[in-house]
């Protein structure tokens, strides 16, 4: 619905120009489209962003994954063995369980607030580079206006997506051809 409101706005913009200003028409305005969606999906960027993320909290995880293996292994011990323990011992494993559940529970709640946060933070970079790539496409182009995924159709000769995407795979495999030990 919100998408319809925004592209309806948008055709009322325009058409008001051409009221106020039909001469702006009768030039040359080029308009592009871009998804971007598409766009954040295959951009290089996004891939090495994930990655980034994914080394970046693997230890943690592997640390949560190996405190559900000992709870795991400490209440099989107990279903298993609870008829052949003392009564001090089965209770001293039971607040084990307890207190292990509530580390795993904290642990994992930190996780996940953590790694959002983070998240957020490399698609705001990505964002904004998406952004400028866009703008360096258009003007190395020459577009006047490029619409985004608010448009309801976009012919294949104004559709710059490919070509950003194409950008942005240059700008990344020349990053990393520089970072590269020589």
């Amino acid at each position: 619905m919100k998408t319809l409101k925004t592209n309806f706005r948008l055709f009322l913009f325009l058409l008001s120009l051409v009221f106020i200003n039909p001469s702006l028409f009768a030039q040359d305005i080029r308009f592009g489209f871009v998804n971007t969606a598409q766009i954040m999906n295959e951009a290089p960027q996004a891939d090495a962003a994930r990655e980034i993320l994914k080394n970046e909290f693997k230890s943690r995880d592997e640390k949560i994954v190996a405190l559900q293996n000992e709870l795991k292994a400490l209440e099989d011990e107990i279903n298993k063995n609870s008829a052949i323990m003392s009564e001090n011992v089965r209770n001293k494993n039971e607040r084990k369980v307890v207190s292990l559940k509530r580390d795993i529970k904290r642990a994992k709640e930190e996780f996940n607030e953590d790694l959002n946060i983070r998240r957020n933070e490399e698609l705001t970079k990505l964002q904004k580079h998406v952004y400028e790539t866009i703008v360096a496409v258009a003007k190395e182009k020459n577009y006047d206006v490029i619409l985004g995924d608010s448009v309801l159709f976009a012919s294949k000769r104004i559709d710059l997506t490919g070509q950003v995407i194409e950008k942005l795979k240059q700008e990344f495999n020349q990053a990393a051809a520089s970072s590269s030990p020589q």
